[in-house]
């Protein structure tokens, strides 16, 4: 959720963005990985009562129907983002919540940018290894050091 809300912020402060740093990233999860694979039962509560509340993991997620529209509202795959600054991706090869096309779609948006996809291959969704976070870490410094 975090690439979808940066991302749709670009538009408001792009003069202020100097870079961008996505961990598996997934804009436009919400009907992509969500709706798509509801039932037509669960697709009807949310629409009828508007809230779903998604057991997932051992953890309960509210699904509601203005979170459904506000992503289908707030698109980000379509639009291009014409800026000339650093876009670094990173993704599990071992992610089995986001598929990787998420990442490729996103640098597709940055016509211009630095860009730079750092698959790691046995890194998970979270990306959370001690091994994963020294790698985002010095992909961070790097950017720090450009400015």
């Amino acid at each position: 959720m975090g690439s979808w809300i940066a991302l749709n912020l670009f538009s408001v402060f792009k003069k202020q963005i100097k870079s961008f740093i996505g961990i598996s990233s997934a804009p436009e999860f919400l009907e992509k990985l969500i709706w798509k694979k509801f039932t037509k039962k669960i697709k009807k509560i949310i629409i009828t009562n508007k809230i779903y509340h998604l057991e997932e993991s051992g953890y309960t997620y509210p699904i509601t129907k203005q979170l459904i529209m506000n992503g289908r509202k707030n698109r980000v795959l379509n639009k291009k983002i014409n800026l000339n600054i650093p876009i670094t991706l990173f993704h599990g090869l071992k992610d089995e919540v986001v598929p990787l096309m998420f990442s490729k779609k996103i640098l597709k948006i940055f016509p211009k940018a630095k860009k730079k996809l750092i698959k790691i291959k046995n890194g998970n969704h979270s990306l959370s290894k001690k091994n994963d976070l020294k790698k985002i870490c010095k992909e961070l410094d790097c950017i720090i050091r450009l400015f």
